[in-house]
C-alpha cells in the first residue's frame, strides 16, 4: 500500500529562504489568536475568557529555563508539574483536563507562533517549547478556548522573541544538585532587512532518582522578514535530540517508604529508557489587503523518531512488544481571513479559516530482551488526519457591551494498516470522529478598569494515538474508544489598575464519555483506556498581582476545583459515582513576594501548595497535600557593552519530603513520583551587545 507523504507541503518551506533581505516581522498570530489572544490590555479586558499572560523577560533569571512548569505554576487553574523524569516530560492539566495523561500532554492544546506543537490526535509535547527563545506565553481557559479545536482544557501558546536591534550574544550556564548542568548560547540581531533570533542549549543531569540520566540538546531559529508595508514572512525551526533518557518508573507506596530515590526493579532489569529525535519547520505569511482585510497562511512539517524500552518482555501473543519504535512524519497548513467591518450597523470583527493536519507513523514493537531489542512483535502504519473550519465574530453591541460568538467544525480520522500477520489476524481498521464546537461569550465594561463576562461552549477530545494503540486483550487499535464531550460555562471578573491586577473566574463543566484508564493489557503492565459515562468539574480561579512599593511586588494564584465522576462503573464492576477524579487537587496555591529593581540585587520567596490528590479511580491511594518554599536571588550589573548577571536559587527550603507528581492508575500500583528534597541551582549569564 502506498503511504502518503508530506512532500507536497514541505516543498513550500524553502520559500523561507527569501528572508535574506528584510526587516523584522511582528510575531504572527492566526485569526483565532488575533481575536481571542490580544496583546494590549484594553482589548484583553473585554475578552470573555480567562487569560493569563507570562512575559518571560520579566520572569526570574534564576529559573533553569528547561521546563515549562517553571513559569506555568503562576497560572490559576493550571497544574504544571516537573516529574523529575525527562523520559516522560512535564505533566500539565487545566481544570482537571489532562491529569491522567501518562505520555505528553492531552486535553490542552499547545502552539508556538501559530504552529501546533499538539498533533492532530490531541497529544502534545511541552518539551518542544524552547523557553530561551520565547518572550511571552499565553494561557487561555474557558468555553471560548474550544474554538481552537481538539482540547477541552484550554490553550498554551508561546511567542518567539525577535532579535534586538543591536546584535547581542548571550551565554547562560548553571550547575545544580544531582549532577545538573545546563548551558545555552543565544544570538539575536538586525542585519539589514533580516531579523535573526537563534538559540542552542544542552542539559545534562544524573537525575534525583536512580536510573534517570538525561542529556537533551535543543536548537531554535527564527527569521523575520517584512516584505513590504502590508505583508510579512516568518520562518521557525525547532530541533530536539534526547538519546537514551533513562526512566525510573513510578514507585509503589512501600517502595516510596523504603527509598524514595530508588528506581523500580523492572527499570533496572529491562533498562527502561526513551530516545527522541524531533525536527520541525514552519512558515507563517501575513498580508493586509487594501480594504484592511488580513490574510494569513501557515504551513509546517517535521519528523519525530522515538524508541522506548518498557518494563516487560512483551514476547507473548498479542502483547505488541516491550520495545516501541515510532517513525513519525507530520505536517499541516492553515489559511485564515480577518476583517473589521460593520453589520446591522454594529462594528464587528470577523475571522474565518480552514486547516489541515496530518501525522503518519510506522509503529513497530519488539521483544525487550533485558535492555536489548529482540524479535518483531508488531508492525503497522497508522495515520491521523484532521480537517477543520472555523468562524469567529466579535460584535460591539453597545459602548460597554461586546459579544464573541463562533464555531469550529472538526473531522478527525484514524486509520491503521497492519503488516504483522504472524499472530494470524489482520488488525487493520479505521474510525472517524466529527464534532462541531460552538461557543458564545458576553462582556460588559463596567468601568474603564473593570469588566464582567459570561461564556458558554462545547469542547471535545478525541482519543490520542497512544490511547487507541492497545486493547485490553488482543492486538490492534482500540476503536471502541469514543471522544469525550465537555459542556462549559464560566463567569468572570477582571480588574486592571496601575498597581493592581485581579482576575476571578467561576466555572462549571460537564463531561460525557470521559476517557479513563482501564484494565492493563493482558500479559503486560501496559495501560489501556475506556470511556466513563459522566463527570463534572466546578471551581473558582483567583489571581492577584499587587505593586506594594516601587520594586516590591506580591503575587497570588489560587484554585478551588471539585472534579468528580457522576456515573462510572469500572472494569471490575465497581460503582465509582461520586469519587474524585484522580490527579486533581481540590486546592492549589502559588504565592510570591519579590524585590526586583531594574538593575542591581533582586530576590524573592516563592510558595507552592497542593492539597490531597488521589492516585486511582477508586480513591484508595493518594498523595498527601504539601507546601514547598523556594528562594531565589540574582545581581545584574552593566559594564559598558557587557552585562553580567550571577544568580542562585534554593528549592524546597524546608527539606520536605512530598510527592511531586502521580501516574494515575499506574500498573502495579506504581503511582508515585517523588519530588527532590532541598536542592540548589547556581549560575551566571554573560551578555555582550554591539552598539
Amino acid at each position: 500500500m502506498t503511504r502518503p507523504t508530506l512532500r507536497p507541503h514541505l516543498c513550500l518551506l524553502p520559500l523561507a529562504l527569501l528572508a535574506a533581505t528584510a526587516t523584522p516581522a511582528a510575531p504572527i498570530q492566526l485569526p483565532t489568536q488575533t481575536v481571542l489572544g490580544a496583546t494590549d490590555d484594553a482589548h484583553e479586558l473585554s475578552l470573555p475568557l480567562a487569560r493569563s499572560t507570562l512575559f518571560l523577560d520579566q520572569q526570574p533569571a534564576t529559573h533553569l529555563g528547561a521546563n515549562l512548569s517553571e513559569s506555568l505554576q503562576r497560572v490559576p487553574g493550571l497544574l504544571a508539574l516537573n516529574r523529575q523524569n525527562y523520559a516522560q516530560d512535564v505533566q500539565i492539566s487545566s481544570r482537571g483536563f489532562g491529569a491522567r495523561a501518562q505520555f505528553g500532554v492531552r486535553g490542552v492544546r499547545l502552539l508556538q507562533d501559530g504552529i501546533p506543537l499538539t498533533m492532530p490526535d490531541g497529544q502534545g509535547q511541552p518539551g518542544l517549547f524552547d523557553l530561551d527563545n520565547l518572550y511571552r506565553i499565553e494561557v487561555l481557559r474557558g468555553p471560548l478556548s474550544s474554538l481552537y479545536g481538539n482540547a477541552s482544557g484550554g490553550i498554551i501558546q508561546g511567542f518567539s522573541s525577535e532579535g534586538s536591534y543591536f546584535p547581542t550574544l548571550e551565554n547562560r550556564s548553571a550547575i545544580g544538585s544531582d549532577g545538573l548542568w545546563r548551558s545555552r548560547l543565544k544570538y539575536g540581531g538586525q542585519h539589514g532587512n533580516l531579523n535573526v533570533a537563534a538559540n542552542l542549549s544542552r542539559l545534562e543531569t544524573d537525575g534525583y532518582r536512580d536510573h534517570s540520566d538525561t542529556r537533551r540538546d535543543m536548537a531554535n531559529l527564527r527569521l523575520g522578514w517584512d516584505i513590504d508595508d502590508a505583508s510579512s514572512l516568518t520562518l521557525l525551526f525547532n530541533a530536539l535530540d534526547q538519546p537514551d533518557t533513562q526512566d525510573p518508573l513510578g514507585l509503589t507506596a512501600d517502595a516510596l517508604r523504603a527509598d524514595r530515590q530508588q528506581a523500580v526493579a523492572q527499570a533496572e532489569r529491562f533498562d527502561t529508557r526513551k530516545s527522541i529525535r524531533h525536527q520541525q519547520l514552519g512558515l507563517n505569511y501575513r498580508r493586509r489587503l487594501a480594504n484592511d482585510d488580513e490574510i494569513t497562511v501557515m504551513v509546517y512539517g517535521g519528523e519525530r523518531d522515538v524508541q522506548q524500552f518498557l518494563a516487560f518482555t512483551g514476547n507473548s501473543l498479542y502483547s505488541g512488544g516491550g520495545v516501541i519504535e515510532l517513525d513519525r512524519r507530520f505536517g499541516g497548513s492553515e489559511v485564515g481571513w480577518q476583517r473589521d467591518t460593520e453589520l446591522f450597523k454594529l462594528p464587528v470583527t470577523l475571522a474565518a479559516g480552514l486547516s489541515w493536519d496530518y501525522q503518519g507513523e510506522d509503529r513497530k514493537g519488539f521483544a525487550n530482551q533485558f535492555g536489548r531489542k529482540g524479535s518483531l512483535q508488531r508492525d503497522e502504519f497508522n495515520r491521523v488526519e484532521s480537517r477543520e473550519a472555523y468562524l469567529i465574530s466579535t460584535w460591539q453591541l453597545a459602548p460597554r457591551w461586546s459579544l464573541t460568538a463562533g464555531a469550529r467544525y472538526s473531522k478527525v480520522k484514524f486509520d491503521s494498516d497492519d503488516s504483522y500477520f504472524i499472530d494470524g489476524q489482520d488488525d487493520s481498521g479505521s474510525v472517524r470522529y466529527d464534532q462541531t464546537s460552538p461557543a458564545l461569550g458576553l462582556s460588559y465594561q463596567w468601568t474603564p478598569e473593570i469588566s464582567l463576562y459570561g461564556a458558554i461552549g462545547q469542547g471535545f477530545e478525541t482519543p490520542t494515538a497512544q490511547e487507541l494503540a492497545y486493547r485490553p486483550s488482543g492486538s490492534g487499535l482500540n476503536f471502541d474508544l469514543q471522544p469525550s464531550k465537555a459542556n462549559n460555562a464560566e463567569l468572570g471578573f477582571k480588574l486592571r489598575r496601575a498597581r493592581t491586577q485581579v482576575d476571578v473566574a467561576v466555572f462549571y463543566t460537564r463531561v460525557d464519555d470521559e476517557i479513563v484508564t482501564a484494565e492493563p493489557q493482558l500479559n503486560t503492565d501496559r495501560s489501556t483506556y475506556a470511556n466513563a459515562a459522566k463527570s463534572t468539574r466546578q471551581g473558582i480561579e483567583l489571581s492577584i498581582q499587587q505593586q506594594l512599593a516601587d520594586n516590591l511586588t506580591g503575587y497570588l494564584a489560587y484554585t478551588w476545583l471539585d472534579a468528580r465522576f457522576d456515573r462510572y462503573r469500572n472494569s471490575n464492576g465497581e460503582d465509582l459515582a461520586g469519587n474524585r477524579l484522580p490527579g486533581v487537587p481540590r486546592h492549589s496555591l502559588y504565592a510570591e513576594l519579590a524585590w526586583q529593581p531594574a538593575d542591581g540585587f533582586s530576590t524573592a520567596i516563592e510558595m507552592q501548595s497542593l492539597s490531597q490528590r488521589y492516585a486511582n479511580d477508586t480513591n484508595s491511594a493518594d498523595a498527601p497535600g504539601y507546601a514547598a518554599f523556594n528562594w531565589r536571588a540574582n545581581y545584574r550589573r552593566q559594564l559598558g557593552n557587557w552585562q553580567l548577571e550571577p544568580f542562585a536559587r534554593i528549592d524546597n527550603l524546608t527539606d520536605r519530603e512530598y510527592i511531586g507528581s502521580l501516574i494515575v492508575n499506574g500498573a502495579g500500583a506504581r503511582y508515585y513520583e517523588p519530588a527532590p528534597e532541598r536542592n540548589w541551582l547556581l549560575g551566571v549569564a554573560v551578555q555582550y551587545r554591539w552598539q
